[in-house]
């Protein structure tokens, strides 16, 4: 490895160190630490959306930043359902502004626009799902490491392991080794997670598997808007990482399974207890 290779991952790991403990403190005390730091995020990467895709006149890279914003604050004061109304609604009205060529991409401004909403909206909505609490901090907790889990396991085994590309047209330095490495670390997130709270591991892990499937994904659909775009990064606010938007792609989409998983199921998966 070169100099300037071991100098960017050095810079990676301090900006981990660095970023890390404020998270799990939020996630830790929650409300209202937590809700302020995921309403602070859905608009900086709204901010950075607009910025990727040529946000076009202010209208729009307004919407593209309130949408996100406005549904995290109602679902932060536990409105979900009117925090999904706005998603959609944001999200039409951004496509709606494309009309007659006055921006470019109207199909990308919208589903980012409806992904970052939606996103935040599943996440803070979940974490409100603890029976007789207001807050759920075991299943933040537990999602936050593994969405970590599968982004370490990934970085590290495609670096030890190289290998074939898993999308080299999309992202041409993920390989199948790290694809399999990140699935790894969801599995040994959700192993851990059921054996500290009792839950089933014959349930958890298969959760944690498919969460960190969405995680991944999150990542490539990520990668393949920047390809789209041409840039390299989404922003540059964090050293060694780039912008929000590369450090939260795959939580948002797990973020969305996990939400749909509650949705479906009644409550979030640490809670789920069969006969």
């Amino acid at each position: 490895m070169s100099q300037s290779g071991n100098g960017g991952v050095r810079l990676r790991i301090i900006s981990a160190l660095v970023l890390m403990p404020p998270a799990l403190a939020a996630a830790w005390f929650g409300w209202p630490w937590l809700p302020a730091v995921v309403v602070a995020a859905a608009a900086g990467m709204g901010i950075e959306w607009a910025r990727l895709v040529d946000g076009g006149p202010e209208q729009r890279r307004a919407l593209i930043v309130g949408t996100p914003l406005a549904a995290a604050v109602l679902v932060a004061f536990a409105y979900p359902a009117a925090g999904c109304a706005v998603a959609v609604m944001g999200a039409a009205a951004v496509g709606a502004q494309s009309v007659g060529r006055t921006a470019p991409a109207p199909l990308w401004a919208a589903g980012g626009t409806l992904w970052l909403a939606l996103g935040s909206v599943s996440f803070l909505w979940v974490a409100q799902q603890a029976p007789g609490q207001a807050y759920d901090g075991a299943t933040v907790l537990w999602f936050l490491v593994l969405v970590w889990s599968v982004d370490v396991a990934a970085y590290v085994a495609g670096r030890a392991f190289g290998g074939p590309k898993l999308a080299p047209v999309l992202s041409p330095n993920k390989t199948w080794a790290g694809f399999c490495g990140g699935l790894a670390g969801a599995a040994l997130a959700g192993w851990g997670a059921a054996a500290l709270v009792g839950a089933a591991v014959a349930v958890m892990v298969p959760v944690s598997l498919l969460l960190g499937l969405a995680a991944q994904f999150g990542d490539l659909a990520e990668s393949m808007a920047k390809r789209r775009f041409k840039v390299k990064d989404s922003g540059g606010l964090i050293p060694g990482h780039g912008g929000l938007l590369d450090r939260l792609d795959s939580l948002l989409a797990a973020a969305l399974m996990l939400g749909l998983l509650t949705l479906v199921a009644g409550a979030p998966p640490l809670q789920w207890r069969f006969p």
